[in-house]
């Protein structure tokens, strides 16, 4: 039965449709905090309806089209995400594997738009088949616990790294270390810290939607102050059927060339440990685990995820992932399929309403996502230091997800260390065929030089 502080914070009865569709009260949840989290989420991510149609539009896409197939991927996905899986994870176009697409496969190897974007097809396909058939669940079950909150840390330190880096706080450094502070009297990096604080106060006092709160205050902050953040206009009509549109246009038969398969593997592997390590990491955050630790609705989850990809192939966009970014809504309370509803509804009125992306500056949704990198630290306290080569294995595949800026990477190292150091310790007989054989796989496609 709902306690009575749910009742009274949730505007939708009990019994209503979408209370039982979604489990809203089931999960502890409440109508008002998944409108929130929507929101919230939307607005961490919607910097990619500008990102990738910039970086694929270096490789000769047409921005305008690819604007347009960004927003039909999100949309897609975070509806069958939210509709079908249940669960508060919006996917879109994957940055990773966008600036893959665009430097690698096009400009750097000289394949055609037509044929990349039959490879994505035929990923999606791969990826799909492999996550069906219950190879992948096999891994996601086979993940060890200490990489798998290893992971989290790892995710959590990556968005940090993203965010700060994305506003200037944390830049490149051309000399000695590899990062240095950046230019700590600028308008993004004080409206930045100071929003941190902010949302890291209001989350405190238990403020309902406090991070879509700050999102909001420092967009209309820039607005006003910012000569950068100017309005462009509220409504712009979608050409779907126009000369340059990408729908429809991909080449299947020519990623079938012996050349590009090995790509096509690429990307599947990638997404296989990239995906599937966000998504576990993502629903732990937000308290969808199980009491085996497995992921509530593990199997749609990632099915949802791989199909994605399939529609990304077919409107002509990059393939599609789990945003890490939607941890951004597990943080303001999302618990079930109605927060990726509403990131996917927003996204489809975003392809009308394209110039309103201008208004949401990187340091809107800069403290947003690292105060969801530092709630991610928490997983440190869920490693089981008894177990030591667990728990360093863990901590290592943190560091390195960090250090390398690859999700992958982080778990090849952490699964290495920790096979190497069972067999060190004399713990060998801890280690299950499962893990012995995700190591083998991916320690031969790393040093196959398939990795990306």
């Amino acid at each position: 039965m709902k306690s009575a502080q749910a009742l009274s914070n949730s505007t939708v009865p009990a019994d209503s449709f979408l209370d039982r569709y979604f489990n809203i009260s089931a999960r502890g949840s409440t109508l008002k905090r998944e409108v929130i989290a929507g929101f919230t989420t939307f607005l961490a991510m919607v910097y990619s309806v500008i990102v990738v149609p910039n970086m694929l539009g270096t490789a000769g896409f047409d921005p305008a089209a690819v604007f347009i197939a960004t927003c039909l991927i999100a949309a897609f996905g975070s509806l069958l995400m939210g509709l079908w899986a249940n669960l508060p994870m919006a996917i879109g176009c994957a940055i990773s594997l966008t600036a893959f697409t665009a430097f690698s496969m096009v400009l750097g190897q000289g394949i055609s738009i037509p044929v990349t974007l039959g490879a994505i097809f035929l990923m999606g396909v791969v990826f799909t088949l492999v996550s069906v058939t219950g190879i992948r669940q096999w891994v996601l079950t086979n993940l060890p616990k200490g990489i798998a909150h290893g992971t989290g840390i790892g995710i959590g330190l990556f968005l940090l790294l993203i965010a700060t880096n994305s506003v200037n706080l944390i830049v490149s450094n051309d000399a000695g270390l590899p990062v240095k502070l950046g230019d700590i009297n600028s308008l993004a990096v004080i409206a930045t810290i100071v929003g941190l604080a902010a949302t890291i106060g209001l989350e405190r006092r238990g403020m309902p939607g406090g991070i879509l709160l700050v999102i909001i205050a420092l967009s209309v902050f820039g607005l006003i102050f910012d000569p950068s953040v100017t309005y462009q206009g509220l409504f712009a009509l979608p050409d779907l059927m126009s000369e340059t549109s990408l729908i429809g246009q991909l080449d299947v038969m020519g990623a079938l060339n012996p050349v590009v398969l090995p790509i096509v593997l690429a990307l599947v592997m990638t997404a296989i440990f990239d995906a599937t390590g966000t998504i576990r990491a993502v629903a732990g955050q937000a308290e969808l685990l199980d009491e085996k630790d497995n992921i509530v609705g593990g199997g749609k989850a990632l099915t949802s995820d791989s199909v994605s990809s399939i529609f990304a192939g077919a409107v002509g966009g990059a393939p599609a992932a789990v945003y890490i970014e939607s941890a951004a809504g597990t943080a303001a309370g999302g618990k079930t399929g109605l927060t990726a509803t509403i990131v996917g509804v927003l996204f489809l009125l975003m392809m009308f309403l394209a110039p309103l992306s201008y208004l949401v500056p990187a340091y809107a949704t800069a403290p947003a996502l690292m105060y969801v990198g530092l709630l991610m630290l928490s997983n440190v306290t869920k490693l089981d230091f008894d177990d030591k080569v667990d728990a360093m294995a863990g901590l290592t595949c943190a560091v390195f997800i960090i250090l390398s800026c690859n999700i992958v990477t982080g778990i090849m190292l952490g699964f290495v260390t920790l096979v190497v150091g069972r067999i060190c310790s004399g713990e060998w007989r801890k280690l299950k065929l499962g893990v012995l054989a995700i190591t083998i796989g991916l320690v031969v496609f790393y040093m196959g030089g398939w990795a990306i």
